[in-house]
């Protein structure tokens, strides 16, 4: 058994029971169960880490100081272990260089193509170049021979406007017994030669010869011209000298037309990230950073006064603001209008300045008003300067804020030089084909034809293209395209290319773990990624996957079910075995798998209020100038395939312009003509799955505030006022009531060096994380350390009598939390328990009835009972009169919905129309709607 599987024995790593379970190996296992049971602790903090620390432990002592060292699992054994690669959801990188192409490596395959294959083209003519051998050259000086005989020196081009005295070339010269130099465009006698300028730039060839271009001089002409050749690496200027005209001819690739040499193309001549290949002017990064109108003056609703102008509204805004007072004075207009209603000339003049116009500024010396007459320099000009003349860091991120990206002017966005933006393959340039989208460059390659020499040299290359081009379709990828930057892509999208390019690898004998890779996918591309972790399995490996996904639960070869409940009341293996086995089981996977448990469609769906809250002629990204509709006082669900405009439309237009209007936000609003109904909205609010404290000291207690209302309690006991103590005491945050020895975390950090560091609880407080003093103080028989240790349940009905805080309790029960602790450190929290902590916490606000919340994938790590708890206060959020707006795929969200809005028809720019809208029923009966095809299904049952 432990040839042919992969054994755990005594798991206890964070919540785990010390579990025993096995799993076959080169299988496709799925690790199910509810959020917080221990799902991922299992796959990814248990099995992924022992592999990968066991491999790092094989390595030298040297090779360990550069590797991130794991932590050792809290296990007794794991026997059958095979190498570890953890494919998980974070964006593939912050790199501005990175792009999807470069990610994948696609875009290494185009350059090795264009390397061999290419066709050079002047980049300023545009017509196709060539390399000449030397007989093209010979025929192509004769064919321009005149009737008349005519006078040529035949030159080579040794020193081209470089920087030296070249005195040692020049001795060399003479010892080969050439005779004259042309030295910057004079002719003299090598041995008449001055010593020249070090400092200056020179241009110096050598006179080969001097002859008559006649009938019969096809030999002499032939070794001169080969002579030079070999002197100037490859290169030969003939200089007429009745016609006063000079013709360069190289054995490289040389325009002449236009007499520019091109070199030898390399796969470096086309990398952005190289010298050879990147653009001069911007780097290689295809845009140049500016200061931007948009992000000086983010919000246009705003006065000069109340700080439209956002870098002139901090601490230096006095002096700001008299310049201002000149500018509206001089001008005549009004410092208390809203900027969007300024004149366009005075909104420019203070964004550019007034030219050459003078305008009369005051300032105040001893008392007295003095006036003085300047042109102003505009809000850009000035920052631009201060960004130029600072050499703080601080300083010149803070004026960045304000800065946007403008493309190049000179490559025009391509991010490579004239020379390699000019090379084409099939009339297609490398940047041309790094635009397509993965379907259009597939196309593109798949149809490509080429003959001779560079069918032979790219067949191979193009079969790799081809190859890893199809694992990304596969992956349901198809609408990205090649230079989009991998910052821009969301952890689902990072996920999936990371996963078809190990595919790509081809590595074997390895185990792959894998977190929901079905996140971000609409149901039309599931088979295909299903077939892809097949592919991955097939290749020899074993694959692991955290997911809830119904279909690939099913396809699986082997399930292992974590529960019963999250938390302490979690990590007990629930059912371990094959997919058909489940269905028959009485855990509660198995009975939402069976549909003897299942989440039921609404009786009556919502119509809201009857307002809507309307965007006109978006048309971000892929956006097509749509006009949408959300109803006020209903859940909106927003659907359609990967790529079709989900994100762009809720997130980048309607939240960050409701964000602009409400919570005064900086960043940039997606392109749209107009938002009507947003009178009706007092707030805005985008609830992710992103933690709630990057640190162990956040936890469930210091984000909702109740420990600040439980700290004040205690510091009103008659023990702590005897002893002086204030709220503060109770807080390991602060010194006085925490331990210092351990800073109030209550373990200790052990640097082992070569070994991963290891982490023991704290000899003094014993990992109580407060000192002995505090301890003493009691509530109701609990010190402050015991408050913490209660899970939400113990702590709602410890405090029940605190009006305070019961509501916000309630909430948390309500949101299925009540098993988490309540100073749980955020960073042991999973995304669905996080995001559920920051519902309770608004849900245990005062409530307007004008609230928008807006969610993302709320569904992601999620199982079916938690989804059915996350829809229950959902609806107690619509309830209470709030909009509620998801972009969603999960089926089982999308058929609870009030209104459905369904963009596509595909992703990219096949994407970006309404296709369908209204209520689920009517979005299934919509022919053209991919979401309607299995919305159907779902309704039907």
């Amino acid at each position: 058994m432990a040839i042919d599987h992969i054994i755990i024995k005594g798991a206890r790593t964070h919540n785990l029971k010390n579990i025993d379970v096995s799993f076959p190996k080169n299988s496709l296992t799925v690790v199910t169960g509810l959020s917080g049971s221990g799902k991922s602790t299992l796959a990814f903090d248990t099995l992924y880490a022992e592999g990968q620390r066991r491999y790092v432990e094989s390595l030298s002592t040297y090779a360990r100081q550069f590797l991130g060292q794991m932590d050792k699992p809290d296990v007794d054994a794991i026997e059958g272990l095979s190498p570890a690669i953890a494919i998980e959801q974070k964006t593939a990188s912050h790199n501005p260089r990175s792009t999807v192409g470069t990610v994948t490596e696609i875009y290494d395959y185009l350059r090795l193509l264009f390397a061999r294959a290419g066709k050079p083209h002047c980049h300023i003519c545009g017509k196709p170049i060539s390399s000449a051998s030397i007989d093209q050259i010979i025929q192509s000086i004769l064919f321009q021979m005149p009737e008349k005989a005519q006078k040529i020196m035949v030159l080579a081009p040794v020193v081209t406007n470089k920087k030296g005295g070249h005195g040692q070339l020049i001795h060399h010269l003479k010892k080969e017994g050439f005779a004259r130099l042309k030295i910057d465009g004079q002719v003299c006698l090598i041995e008449d030669a001055q010593a020249l300028d070090k400092k200056k730039a020179h241009s110096i060839d050598v006179v080969v010869d001097r002859l008559i271009l006649k009938q019969g001089i096809e030999q002499r002409l032939t070794d001169s011209v080969e002579t030079a050749l070999s002197l100037a690496e490859g290169q030969v200027i003939i200089d007429n000298l009745d016609l006063k005209k000079q013709t360069l001819f190289s054995e490289a690739a040389t325009c002449h037309t236009c007499g520019i040499f091109y070199p030898q193309f390399s796969p470096a001549s086309f990398s952005f990230n190289s010298p050879q290949g990147a653009c001069t002017h911007c780097d290689g990064l295809g845009h140049l950073k500016e200061f931007h109108p948009a992000k000086i003056v983010p919000n246009h609703h705003l006065s000069l006064r109340q700080g439209a102008v956002l870098p002139w509204a901090g601490k230096d805004s006095v002096r700001h603001m008299e310049f201002l007072d000149a500018l509206v004075t001089h001008y005549n207009e009004d410092i208390y209008t809203p900027f969007k209603d300024l004149s366009t000339d005075f909104q420019k003049i203070i964004l550019f300045g007034s030219g050459t116009h003078k305008i009369p500024f005051y300032v105040e010396q001893a008392g007295k008003k003095i006036v003085y007459e300047k042109p102003f320099e505009g809000v850009i000009e000035q920052l631009a300067r201060r960004f130029r003349d600072t050499k703080s860091p601080s300083v010149k991120q803070e004026l960045g804020k304000y800065m946007g990206h403008k493309v190049c002017s000179k490559c025009n966005g391509s991010r490579l030089n004239p020379g390699a933006s000019a090379v084409q393959v099939a009339d297609k340039t490398i940047q041309q084909i790094a635009a397509m989208s993965v379907k259009q460059a597939a196309d593109f390659v798949n149809s490509l034809h080429l003959s001779g020499r560079e069918k032979a040299v790219s067949e191979s290359i193009l079969g790799e293209l081809s190859q890893r081009l199809s694992f990304m379709e596969d992956v349901g990828l198809d609408y990205l395209t090649l230079d989009r930057s991998a910052a821009t892509l969301s952890g689902g999208e990072s996920q999936r290319i990371r996963l078809a390019s190990q595919i790509g690898s081809k590595l074997s004998g390895v185990l792959y773990v894998l977190d929901e890779p079905s996140i971000g996918l609409h149901q039309r591309d599931n088979a295909r990624l299903l077939s892809t972790l097949m592919h991955l399995k097939n290749l020899g490996n074993t694959v692991l996957v955290v997911e809830h996904d119904e279909e690939t639960m099913l396809a699986a070869d082997h399930i292992i079910d974590v529960g019963p409940k999250a938390g302490v009341k979690g990590g007990h293996v629930m059912f371990s075995g094959p997919p058909e086995d489940l269905v028959k089981a009485s855990c509660l996977t198995g009975l939402y798998l069976s549909g003897k448990r299942k989440i039921s469609v609404p009786e009556h769906r919502r119509t809201g209020s009857g307002k809507f809250l309307t965007v006109q002629k978006a048309s971000e990204n892929n956006l097509k100038d749509i006009d949408v509709s959300f109803p006020l006082g209903c859940l909106t669900c927003v659907t359609g395939v990967s790529g079709s405009g989900k994100s762009t439309l809720v997130l980048s237009t309607l939240y960050q312009a409701l964000a602009s209007r409400i919570n005064r936000s900086e960043r940039p609003v997606g392109k749209h003509q107009a938002i009507s109904g947003m009178e009706y909205i007092d707030r805005v609010i985008h609830i992710d799955q992103s933690p709630i404290g990057k640190t162990p000291r956040s936890n469930p207690g210091t984000y909702t505030g109740i420990l600040t209302h439980i700290r004040e309690l205690f510091a009103k006991t008659p023990e702590a006022k005897a002893r002086g103590y204030k709220s503060g005491r109770f807080s390991f945050n602060i010194k006085g009531g925490r331990c210092e020895s351990c800073k109030g975390d209550g373990i200790v950090k052990i640097e082992m060096h070569f070994l991963p560091d290891v982490y023991v609880t704290c000899d003094v407080c014993k990992g109580r994380q407060f000192n002995r003093e505090t301890l003493e103080i009691k509530y109701k028989g609990n010190n402050i350390a015991q408050v913490l240790d209660m899970t939400i349940n113990q702590a709602f009905e410890f405090f029940d009598n605190m009006a305070s805080i019961r509501h916000t309790f309630s909430t948390l029960v309500e949101t299925g939390l009540g098993y988490i602790k309540m100073g749980q450190a955020a960073t042991t929290l999973s995304g669905g328990e996080a995001q559920r902590i920051k519902i309770a916490r608004e849900l245990s606000k005062k409530s307007t009835g004008k609230t928008l919340y807006i969610l993302d994938e709320p569904t992601t790590g999620l199982h079916t009972d938690d989804i059915k708890r996350l829809l229950a206060v959902l609806d107690k959020l619509v309830d209470a009169g709030n909009t509620v707006v998801v972009i969603e795929h999960h089926l089982d969200v999308i058929k609870c919905a009030d209104y459905v809005i369904d963009l596509g028809p595909d992703g990219g720019d096949q994407g970006g129309q309404i296709i369908a809208q209204g209520t689920p029923e009517q979005v299934a009966r919509t022919p053209l709607s991919h979401t309607g095809f299995y919305l159907n299904r779902v309704l039907a049952d």
